[in-house]
């Protein structure tokens, strides 16, 4: 069990170390990014670490501003707007020259966790970048970025291979890595199958070609597209070992989907968290038999908001060790 947006505002110790740090600062800060990393477990018995950064470093390392503007969130000041502004971006990334505070503090971390748990590392995916960088923040309709798939189709495969040559290093020291397609749900089969599928598929065999290539252990991908049910199968075949789901499936019906070699992530609704400890003890029984305990990492369907409770957190995490002992016993 481990949960997205594991090292967050839910928690004070994280927001007193925050508190008078830039963003992105922060990220570029290994001594930081390590200690946000590893401050959840010294609260709660989680089976992993995800390394603190953000997807959007990808996009800083192509030579885009964004800036973390409180309340608003994640901004880009000059947005792609035209073709002709792709020419701004980098076409060849020293991705060890531009993102290596990303190496130095995964390094860290790897030394200070003492091999007691798993350190997972993450990027946005091509698609779910694409958005951001088009839009300038976040949406509700991905208008402008979708506007780019059917006006420039060429000119947005372009971006999304950028996106995808920076997304993953295969030589960071992972342990595992997961892949955020987070904004799956704005688009459609055909557009899915056109514009992320192929990249989703592209970084999983580069980074394990690139493994096999330097003779290092291969490490677990998992992909997580919110709200792409519609693509189950696919991403099920497309060259990771697991496939995170949000809360809007049964767990029933992703097995039938995906079958029975790949493992599956999720999917409680990070809004449970606000029920009582009692209620969220039952809706993770709930899950866990829904799921079963083999081939099944427990997590949320997103990831925690702000204002949650660390004990009710901590309850969540309880009752997926509790729940899921209790069913291997019998």
């Amino acid at each position: 069990v481990w949960w997205m947006l594991q090292a967050g505002r839910y928690r004070p110790e994280f927001r007193e170390t925050r508190a008078a740090q830039d963003f992105f600062a922060t990220c570029r800060s290994p001594k930081l990014c390590c200690e946000l990393t590893l401050q959840p477990l010294r609260r709660f018995p989680l089976d992993a670490a995800i390394i603190f950064s953000d997807i959007l470093v990808v996009p800083q390392a192509l030579g885009m501003e964004v800036v973390m503007v409180p309340g608003k969130g994640p901004t880009f000041t000059e947005p792609l707007k035209e073709v002709e502004d792709l020419l701004k971006l980098r076409q060849k990334v020293d991705v060890t020259a531009e993102l290596g505070y990303v190496f130095q503090a995964i390094t860290l971390t790897r030394h200070s966790l003492e091999g007691k748990v798993p350190l997972i590392g993450f990027s946005g995916a091509p698609w779910t970048l694409l958005s951001y960088m088009i839009e300038g923040g976040g949406s509700t309709t991905m208008a402008k970025a979708k506007s780019w798939l059917y006006r420039h189709p060429e000119a947005s495969h372009r971006l999304l291979r950028l996106g995808a040559g920076v997304a993953l290093p295969a030589s960071y020291p992972w342990q595992a890595l997961q892949l955020f397609e987070s904004h799956a749900g704005h688009l459609g089969p055909e557009q899915f199958q056109d514009f992320a599928l192929p990249y989703i598929r592209d970084i999983s065999q580069a980074v394990k070609s690139k493994l096999k290539e330097e003779a290092l252990p291969l490490v677990p991908m998992i992909i997580f597209a919110k709200d792409a049910h519609y693509a189950l199968r696919d991403l099920a075949h497309a060259g990771y070992e697991v496939v995170g789901l949000d809360w809007t499936i049964r767990p029933q019906e992703a097995r039938a989907q995906t079958g029975k070699d790949v493992t599956l992530q999720g999917n409680l609704d990070p809004c449970a968290l606000y029920a009582p400890k009692e209620k969220i003890g039952e809706l993770v029984k709930k899950m866990l038999e829904g799921f079963g305990t083999q081939r099944y990492i427990a997590n949320l369907g997103h990831g925690l908001y702000p204002d949650m409770s660390p004990e009710h957190v901590g309850a969540f995490v309880e009752a997926v060790h509790a729940h899921s002992r209790h069913i291997n016993k019998h």
